[in-house]
């Protein structure tokens, strides 16, 4: 609950349109998924009313968790206005133009039929290197300056901002890949090739959310900071071994699922060791009211 007061007290111009906008973005999501559940198209292939779907929702929320996580950095007022300025624009205009497309009933990504659809590919393109860009600039400031006072809640931020980039140069090989099949004149071959890395990309994407979370839960719990830190460096190597494995499946071809038995095992450690991490730190919580006894037998809130 404080959190969410200040936000809306204490948050900066920037970052409480970030969170309005994410809000919004993640509603079109929402949106897009009761219209493909009401009409009963594919869940499958470039057509699907799916892409509107994932993009809004996963825009959305990642939107929301950079605004948020960022806002914790020491960086100057103007430099994080523009950053955090760039990011929502760009994700707006990612959001924006799949969902167009996906209406128009024409893929968003590698369509070079026309001159319209081969700009708006481009420009989808151009969107990523924005988002790209501005989460570097996050990334240095924040392994540059001092950052939170608590030593945890920084060593998330920065790991969180780090796992992010791998997750938005995941997303780069897959248009790139994209676009080198499609432009040889076999789009199908550019879907399947881009599609084979998604798995990578969507679990590195919300490591700026799980981590830091995950050291703003442990701020409100009984815990002194170095059990605190002890507790966000083992949920940073577990993210981090999670991500290699699903990194290595990708990019090998390995479904994820069909995975051998010794990386299907270090996967299921690794997101163990992460739930552990969080029952850890939720366990710890201190009550927001605790109760003392009185005379004849009742308590009070105190």
């Amino acid at each position: 609950m404080n959190a969410l007061i200040r936000i809306r007290s204490g948050g900066r111009r920037a970052e409480r349109i970030a969170y309005a906008v994410g809000a919004a973005l993640f509603v079109s999501g929402v949106a897009h998924a009761l219209v493909l559940l009401a009409t009963g198209g594919s869940w499958l292939g470039p057509l699907s009313m799916r892409k509107a779907v994932t993009f809004g929702l996963s825009f959305g929320l990642t939107l929301a968790s950079v605004a948020w996580a960022t806002s914790f950095l020491t960086i100057r007022p103007r430099l994080r206005t523009a950053l955090l300025g760039a990011f929502t624009a760009a994700s707006v205009t990612e959001v924006v133009l799949v969902s167009m497309q996906a209406w128009r009933g024409v893929p968003s990504h590698f369509d070079f039929e026309t001159p319209f659809d081969t700009a708006v590919s481009m420009t989808l393109a151009a969107g990523g290197a924005v988002i790209i860009l501005t989460v570097i600039g996050f990334t240095a400031t924040a392994l540059v300056e001092p950052g939170p006072d608590a030593p945890s809640l920084r060593l998330a931020v920065r790991a969180g901002l780090v796992v992010l980039l791998v997750a938005l140069a995941t997303g780069a090989v897959m248009i790139g890949r994209g676009v080198v099949a499609a432009r040889g004149g076999d789009p199908q071959l550019a879907y399947t090739t881009a599609g084979s890395l998604k798995p990578l990309h969507a679990v590195a994407m919300h490591a700026i959310l799980v981590l830091p979370a995950l050291a703003w839960i442990l701020r409100s719990t009984r815990y002194p900071e170095p059990r605190r830190l002890l507790v966000v460096r083992i949920a940073v190597a577990a993210d981090a071994v999670l991500t290699a494995v699903i990194g290595v499946e990708s990019f090998t071809g390995i479904d994820p699922p069909a995975a051998p038995l010794p990386l299907l095992a270090l996967s299921a450690l690794a997101a163990a060791a992460l739930a552990g991490t969080a029952i850890h730190a939720l366990s710890g919580v201190e009550p927001a009211a605790r109760f003392v006894r009185v005379p004849h037998g009742k308590a009070r809130g105190r």
